[in-house]
């Protein structure tokens, strides 16, 4: 369509009305934080349909469908507010290392690559669902998962409370609620249960969301917004509650059960998002423009569980960190591409932190200096890799503390089992 588009008849012989392109500066995410917003005019008076409301009808319908959903404003959704929470038992890494080989996780053999796996890990210190101490007393999975119920539903209350406090909206106003874990099963599931508790509508819709991983909290984000374009007066929340530290195997010695023991810590989060005409929106967080969704095939060995009578045993790939070098640059650029969106212009990555081998890929990856990934790496440090809690905790810390120039783009990125990645464009 370089030039006026000449629709064909339809019924009654009557000619479309013809439509010609004009570009006009809007708030698009180009380089220059704005951007060409392509709209669409009645290039032929005579086929304005002044008569009938017939013709109006068609010519709306028309520019529904070719305006570029960049940059049609009602399918934005706004991130009202994000509240971070972990557990009150809190450890130094080396209290945990202490643990593990107390418990005998780490045998004698293993002691060495222990010690090196748990100074590489660049780790200090990560909450815990209950106290150390508790661990070794745990007998077997359905203990564990048990206690996984007990605190998830405390965690999950407080995250969801408080963010519908800083949002200003209350239980009854939501519409969607949308809850992941991948460290514990619940049927009812936990959303089911804390609608009853915070006193959210009977009719409230529920979409719990188990195996995604750590990648469900950028994936989370995007179901919110899929939710939301289309119910500019919506209310949704996503919650994710992880608690690794009770998928703990104690007779796995395993380099992969090593890694995880210590990398992974517990916490949770919840994301208030609302459509654009809700009143909390105007003044809250970041919109989000678009996401995606990738699945890179013939990965699947490489993350997830092997669950068993134990419960769930981790599988990571040892060549994980070169899947993400190789593959994920190319995947952002061209979602940035398709949205005229260029790295430079990225004023705060919101990345998931795998782990160091991982995150040093991704920089590698997209060619970032190093202080693109700083809340990252201090997320990593201060709390370990909290599963798809992660990326939302970073969320939540960039809200806070970055304070991101307002009109720009921001990124979020996470990665899991599947193999698959996230891409969530924001606008601060």
């Amino acid at each position: 369509m370089a030039g006026p588009y000449q629709a064909g008849n339809h019924g009654g012989g009557r000619a479309r009305p013809r439509f010609a392109r004009a570009n006009a500066v809007g708030s698009g995410l180009g380089g220059s934080g704005t951007g060409h917003v392509t709209m669409l005019a009645v290039a032929d008076p005579a086929a304005r349909g002044d008569a009938t409301g017939q013709d109006t009808i068609t010519m709306l319908a028309y520019m529904t469908a070719f305006v570029p959903m960049r940059s049609y404003a009602a399918m934005m959704t706004r991130i009202a507010a994000v509240h971070a929470v972990l557990p009150p038992y809190r450890y130094e890494q080396s209290e945990i290392k202490a643990a593990l080989v107390a418990m005998g996780v780490v045998g004698r053999k293993e002691r060495a690559v222990h010690d090196r796996l748990h100074a590489a890990a660049t780790v200090r210190s990560r909450c815990l669902a209950m106290p150390l101490e508790r661990y070794a007393a745990l007998n077997g999975f359905g203990e564990a998962n048990d206690t996984f119920l007990d605190v998830a539903m405390d965690l999950g209350e407080q995250a969801i409370t408080a963010a519908l406090e800083k949002a200003g909206v209350s239980p009854p106003d939501v519409d969607l609620i949308v809850f992941t874990s991948v460290t514990g099963i619940a049927a009812p599931s936990i959303e089911a249960r804390l609608a009853w508790r915070l006193g959210m509508r009977p009719d409230v819709k529920r979409v719990p969301m188990f195996g995604l991983g750590c990648v469900a909290g950028a994936a989370g984000l995007s179901r919110l917004h899929d939710y939301l374009e289309s119910r500019p007066e919506g209310v949704a929340v996503l919650l994710s509650v992880e608690l690794c530290s009770l998928t703990l195997q104690r007779t796995d010695r395993s380099a992969a059960n090593l890694v995880a023991g210590s990398l992974f810590g517990d916490g949770a989060a919840a994301v208030v998002a609302v459509g654009q005409d809700h009143p909390a929106g105007p003044d809250g967080g970041p919109t989000v423009v678009a996401a995606r969704s990738h699945l890179f095939p013939d990965t699947e060995q490489l993350l997830g569980w092997h669950i068993g009578d134990a419960g769930f045993g981790i599988v990571l790939g040892s060549d994980l960190p070169d899947l993400v070098r190789s593959r994920i640059g190319g995947q952002v650029r061209a979602f940035l591409a398709d949205h005229d969106v260029k790295f430079h212009d990225v004023t705060a990555w919101i990345c998931h932190p795998g782990g160091p081998r991982v995150l040093e890929a991704v920089q590698e990856a997209l060619e970032l200096p190093a202080r693109a990934l700083e809340l990252t790496w201090r997320s990593l440090a201060a709390v370990g890799n909290l599963s798809s809690a992660s990326v939302l905790h970073i969320l939540h810390d960039t809200l806070r503390s970055h304070h991101p120039l307002p009109g720009t783009p921001g990124m979020v990125l996470a990665m899991g089992p599947g193999f698959s990645s996230e891409l969530v464009l924001l606008r601060w």
